[in-house]
């Protein structure tokens, strides 16, 4: 779940160069893309988004699938899980 957070730092002045961008620096480290929102009073906001992959996207709308996946993780979190033994003898070869 996506949570907003405090300002981190001071705003700070910033000044487009020629061809009016603003260069974000590592303040876009893990961020594929922003949506831009301009106000009424020209005001400029910045959301960034992270993008998923298509063929991963099924996981954020299988509410069960993704409450299952979560569930897994935080036990694999607590530690080592408990041997269950060979499967061996139940794999093939076949795709």
């Amino acid at each position: 779940m996506a949570t907003r957070t405090q300002t981190r730092a001071t705003p700070k002045v910033v000044r487009p160069d020629n061809k009016h961008r603003i260069a974000l620096g590592h303040l876009a480290d893990g961020v594929s893309s922003y949506r831009l929102e301009q106000k009424d009073d020209g005001v400029l906001i910045l959301s960034p988004l992270v993008e998923i992959p298509a063929g991963e996207a099924w996981l954020w709308k299988n509410k069960a699938a993704l409450a299952s996946v979560q569930r897994g993780l935080a036990q694999a979190a607590k530690g080592p899980g408990k041997y269950l033994g060979s499967f061996a003898k139940h794999a093939t070869d076949e795709e």
